[in-house]
């Protein structure tokens, strides 16, 4: 059963060694991840499931002792999720950065591994994902990473759509609330439209989180770079 869990943002410049001369911009980001990572540890389970976004056809696991790097970024940095030895696949960006958010957490030695799941995956698929999560051990916690829409200013990756903050706006909402309903309900092909790369895992997330009774609280929300970030802690 889910017992916990956290959201948080996943781009590669929450690395303070990516953003460089940037990295005091993601100063709050980075503090409200530190504490939703905080309650998972508080939550002591027995399992951790780090979920975040992949750009392949299936859904893909990652063992503990899996290792990522940001050499794609300029940076000569590895992180590895977890003890164990070292995977034969690499981590996705979005995995290595929330091993990056454990490590910086001084998180302990549960059992951990990583979930890659496509962005364009089907709700019914994440929500299916998220339960056999959930039912996979007594005590489950999710460290769920992604981003809202890349659309909000001129200068964003995706640039300026008018129905991008109306959309993070909702999202921030219901992950704070934990409103599984309405996470549900997040349009997928408005979020592949809008580059919401979260929509996935955090629909896996609605579905780990059923009949777990879980309340939520959003710790932060803002849109750096044009990109939705949003922070939020279950419990």
């Amino acid at each position: 059963m889910l017992v916990a869990a956290a959201v948080c943002p996943c781009p590669p410049l929450l690395v303070p060694e990516v953003a460089a001369g940037a990295a005091d911009e993601l100063d709050r980001a980075r503090t409200a991840c530190s504490d939703a990572t905080g309650l998972l540890a508080a939550s002591r389970p027995d399992r951790l499931y780090v979920v975040g976004p992949t750009d392949r056809g299936a859904v893909e696991t990652f063992p503990a002792g899996s290792v990522g790097g940001f050499a794609g970024f300029g940076v000569d940095l590895s992180v590895r999720l977890g003890a164990g030895p070292a995977g034969e696949r690499p981590l996705p960006a979005s995995l290595a950065v929330g091993a990056w958010l454990l490590d910086r957490a001084r998180w302990a030695d549960e059992p951990i591994e990583g979930i890659g799941v496509p962005e364009r995956l089907e709700a019914a698929r994440c929500t299916a994902t998220g339960r056999e999560l959930a039912a996979s051990a007594d005590r489950v916690a999710l460290l769920v990473m992604g981003d809202g829409s890349a659309c909000r200013t001129l200068k964003a990756p995706g640039y300026l759509d008018e129905r991008a903050a109306p959309f993070d706006a909702e999202a921030a909402r219901a992950l704070g609330a934990a409103d599984l309903d309405a996470l549900r309900a997040i349009d997928a092909e408005l979020a592949h439209e809008l580059k919401a790369a979260g929509r996935a895992p955090w629909q896996v997330l609605a579905g780990a989180a059923e009949d777990a009774g879980l309340e939520g609280r959003l710790l932060y929300e803002d849109a750096p770079y044009g990109v939705g970030y949003i922070v939020a802690a279950w419990s």
